[in-house]
C-alpha cells in the first residue's frame, strides 16, 4: 500500500525526521489558504499523485509547454494560479505511462534554497534478508540515470536484525553522503528516525529524494524534501490507522475489487488474462504466454484455498478488463482443489456469458473430478495437458477468434 508525499510526510515528522512545514489541500480555496499559514515568501506548490517525477511531468490538458506538477510560488496570486491549473486535471509522468493521473489533492509546502540533494532510501534486500540503506551524493530528478550510468555512486548499507540501527550506520551513511561535522549528525539522527519507522509502520520502502542542505540562519540544516513510503500489505491488520490512509482514487478500480477478496491481482498492457495459484506459477505462465509471442493482460494469484466465491471473483474481475481476448487458466492442486476451480470457472463463465476463448490446465488433487466439471459444463472450454500446451492453445484461440 502506497501513501501520498504529504502522508508520508506527517508519518515521518512523528519520528523525528526533518521535514519543511506543509499543508494539503483539496481545493483552490483550500492551497491559499494553507500558504497563508506557512512563513513564506515562497512556496511550493505539489501535485499529489502515487507517482514519481512529478516536476518533469506534464498535464495533459495544458498542452507541452506547460510546468509539470511541483512549482514555486512566490506570492499568494501564484499559489491560486498554480492550483487551478494542476487540481481536476491529468500528470503524466514516467512512472504513470500515457494515460497519467488525475491531481485531486495538492500540498502546499514552505519554500526553501537548496545547497545540496542527496538521495536515501530504506527497503527490504530479499538477497540477505535485511533491510538496506541506499545512499547517493545524486540525488534529485535523474536518480534514475544515475543509477544507469554511474552505478558507482550508490552505496547500499544492511542493517543486521540481530542487532538493529547501530552508530556505526550512521557514520556509514554520512560517509556515502560525503558529509562531516554537524550535517553527519544530522544525517545520523535522519537515519535513527527512518529506521524506526520502517520497524513500527512494517514498511516495504522508504525512499527520501531528495534530501537536501538546506541554508538557513542557523546554520545548514538537512531536510527531507519529498518522500516516498510503501507499506507491507500483509501487515495492515497491525495497523488500523495507516490503513484509513489508503487513497482508492489513486488505484485501479479492478486491484482495489481483487484486494477486497484478498486476490493478488496486477494490470498488464497484454490480451491473454491469466488465473493462476501460486506467484511462482503466475509468473512462469506469463513468461511462457510471452515466449509464444502473445502477452499477458493481467498478473492474478488466487492464493493456495481458494473458495468457488473467490475464484469466481478472480473470473469476473479478468473479463472486465475490455483488452483481454483470450484466458488461461493454470491451477496446480496442492491445498487448492482441481474440482473447487473448476466449479468457479463453470459459475463465473455462465454468469458473465463468455465471449473469450478459455484454456484450462488443471493438475493436481482431484484433477480428474476437475476435468469431469469442465467436460459436462456445456462451455466452450479448451482442455490442456501441461503448460507448454496450454500457452500455445490459449494464444491459437485468440488468433482464431480474431
Amino acid at each position: 500500500m502506497n501513501i501520498h508525499e504529504y502522508q508520508a510526510k506527517e508519518l515521518l515528522a512523528k519520528y523525528g525526521v526533518a521535514v519543511p512545514k506543509g499543508i494539503a489541500a483539496m481545493s483552490v480555496e483550500e492551497a491559499v489558504a494553507a500558504a497563508k499559514q506557512l512563513p513564506g515568501p515562497l512556496y511550493v506548490v505539489k501535485a499529489q499523485i502515487h507517482a514519481g517525477g512529478r516536476g518533469k511531468g506534464k498535464f495533459k490538458e495544458l498542452g507541452p509547454d506547460a510546468k509539470g506538477g511541483v512549482r514555486l510560488a512566490k506570492t499568494l496570486d501564484e499559489v491560486e494560479a498554480h492550483a487551478k491549473e494542476m487540481l481536476g486535471n491529468t500528470l503524466v509522468t514516467v512512472q504513470t505511462g500515457e494515460a497519467g493521473k488525475q491531481v485531486n489533492r495538492l500540498y502546499i509546502t514552505d519554500g526553501v534554497d537548496i545547497g545540496k540533494e542527496f538521495y536515501l532510501a530504506l527497503l527490504v534486500d530479499r538477497a540477505t534478508s535485511r533491510i538496506a540503506v541506499v545512499a547517493s551524493t545524486e540525488g534529485g530528478m535523474d536518480i534514475e540515470e544515475v543509477a544507469h550510468s554511474t552505478p558507482e555512486k550508490i552505496h547500499t548499507i544492511t542493517i543486521d536484525p540481530a542487532t538493529g540501527l547501530m552508530p556505526h550506520h550512521g557514520r556509514a551513511v554520512a560517509k556515502a553522503l560525503d558529509l562531516s561535522g554537524d550535517l553527519a549528525k544530522q544525517a545520523a539522527k535522519i537515519l535513527e528516525g527512518l529506521y524506526r519507522t520502517f520497524l513500527a509502520t512494517d514498511a516495504s520502502q522508504i525512499e527520501i529524494n531528495p534530501l537536501a542542505i538546506c541554508p538557513t540562519a542557523e546554520g545548514d540544516k538537512l531536510y527531507v524534501l519529498d518522500a516516498k513510503v510503501g507499506f507491507d500489505s500483509n501487515a495492515m491488520f497491525r495497523h488500523k490507522d495507516l490503513a484509513d490512509l489508503r487513497d482508492l482514487t489513486e488505484e485501479d478500480p479492478a486491484e482495489v475489487e481483487a484486494s477486497e477478496y484478498d486476490l493478488a491481482y496486477i494490470k498488464l498492457d497484454g490480451n491473454i488474462g491469466c488465473m493462476v495459484n501460486g506467484a511462482g506459477l503466475a509468473m512462469a505462465t506469463m513468461d511462457i504466454i510471452k515466449l509464444n509471442g502473445a502477452f499477458p493482460a493481467n498478473f492474478l494469484d488466487v492464493g493456495g484455498g481458494a473458495s468457488k466465491e473467490k475464484v469466481t471473483a478472480a473470473f469476473k474481475i479478468i473479463l472486465k478488463d475490455p483488452a483481454v481476448q483470450g484466458i488461461l487458466v493454470n491451477i496446480f492442486g496442492g491445498i487448492m482443489k482441481c474440482d473447487i476451480i473448476a466449479e468457479g470457472i463453470v459459475a463465473a463463465a455462465k454468469e458473465v456469458n463468455l465471449s473469450v476463448p478459455l484454456v484450462v490446465r488443471l493438475e493436481g488433487t482431484n484433477v480428474e473430478k476437475g476435468k469431469e466439471i469442465l467436460a459436462s459444463s456445456g462451455l466452450a472450454i479448451v482442455p490442456a495437458n501441461d503448460l507448454g500446451d496450454a500457452a500455445k492453445k490459449i494464444v491459437a484461440e485468440v488468433a482464431k477468434a480474431a
